[in-house]
């Protein structure tokens, strides 16, 4: 007998920096692509989370101007792997990510999930 499905609170984890030269459109990009993949999970009936939407507003209350700063150093990795604790599966997206890749590492080393693909993901209703 298989277990129903259940809601799964899923670290959206993919590029950031990674590729851009810090160029604003193409890191804005880098979190539609996160925020629209939230979407179709959350609407598979999980919860959805991205270590940007934490991240991003206390570096902008922090005061950081440029990512990669000493501010971006201190909150923007840590954060997510604060909330990955949390987590129960990561969902691993688009191209090369360090820190992405981190997130996955740590996810298996903490038992976690890790899906690829978001067919992988079955749905929560």
């Amino acid at each position: 007998m298989t277990a129903p499905p259940r809601l799964l609170m899923i670290l959206v984890a993919g590029p950031y920096r990674s590729g851009t030269g810090d160029d604003p459109g193409k890191l804005e990009a880098n979190v539609r692509a996160m925020n629209e993949t939230a979407l179709v999970l959350f609407r598979a009936g999980h919860l959805p989370v991205t270590g940007e939407a934490l991240a991003l507003p206390l570096l902008q209350t922090a005061g950081s101007t440029l990512p990669g700063g000493r501010l971006f150093r201190e909150i923007f990795h840590p954060i997510a792997e604060r909330l990955l604790t949390r987590c129960d599966a990561v969902l691993r997206i688009g191209g090369a990510s360090e820190g992405a890749d981190r997130m996955v590492a740590q996810a298996r080393a903490l038992g976690k999930e890790v899906y690829t693909s978001l067919a992988d993901i079955p749905a929560a209703r």
